[in-house]
């Protein structure tokens, strides 16, 4: 009988023991998986995070007008482009400026570019030292009577932009990537089509700001071409950085 109760004894011992190994093993392995998860995932957060692509600066895109400035929407583009925080160029002519002398300082004092476009929007092409004198230095001189600036940078109309007129003027010389010809059609979809088709970074959007239609447009390019990543900047900062 002794021996049997001493032989139930070992054996209930022995399930206790083998119990109790059981359980520290599974709560040993069970500690161990989770700090491999917990090292898993540590590896995976860092991976991911140095894979990660540094982020870069939006895509740049300068709108210019021509030919002002005008009485009526030039003034209404100022008002349009401060509410949106976007700075712009103008290139004016010497006639429009000696008429409107407050709508150019008020360009000036919202911080927009001003070019030069000659005094009487003339051709540039094979120029002489009397006609550059007469439509770009007298251009140049009242725009920094008026502004506090002289101009940098010239758009020659017509797109006349020789080797030769860079050095005679000793201006910089700026056309356009984008010309949605927007002086000849008076439908301010038509122009914004034109230009959200062609709009790419360092581009250069010709406009004029001689209509209403256009002034119209240049505001939903603006917004259209913000919400796709689009920063808007004078043309020095596409020609020059």
């Amino acid at each position: 009988m002794k021996d049997r109760r001493k032989l139930f004894r070992l054996m209930i011992g022995g399930v206790v023991t083998a119990y109790l190994l059981l359980a520290g093993y599974w709560v040993f392995t069970g500690r161990f998986r989770e700090d491999k998860m917990k090292e898993t995932v540590i590896w995976q957060s860092e991976t991911e995070k140095d894979d990660k692509p540094e982020e870069t600066g939006g895509k740049k895109i300068a709108l210019t007008f021509d030919d002002g400035p005008h009485p009526v929407y030039t003034p209404m583009l100022l008002e349009g482009l401060k509410k949106r925080g976007v700075k712009v160029t103008f290139f004016l002519m010497g006639s429009a400026v000696e008429k409107y002398p407050d709508i150019v300082k008020q360009i000036a004092d919202d911080g927009h570019l001003i070019g030069n476009h000659t005094f009487h929007h003339v051709g540039l092409e094979n120029a002489d030292t009397a006609l550059i004198e007469s439509e770009v230095v007298s251009a140049n001189e009242l725009i920094e009577k008026i502004a506090g600036e002289r101009p940098q940078f010239i758009r020659p109309p017509f797109g006349q932009c020789d080797d030769g007129i860079e050095s005679d003027t000793g201006m910089i010389c700026v056309l356009w990537s984008i010309d949605p010809q927007d002086w000849c059609t008076k439908d301010a979809s038509k122009v914004v089509k034109r230009v959200m088709a062609n709009a790419k970074d360092n581009g250069i959007i010709l406009l004029h700001d001689q209509y209403k239609t256009s002034v119209m447009a240049a505001f939903t390019i603006i917004d259209e071409l913000q919400k796709e990543g689009y920063e808007f900047v004078t043309v020095d900062e596409i020609l020059l950085d």
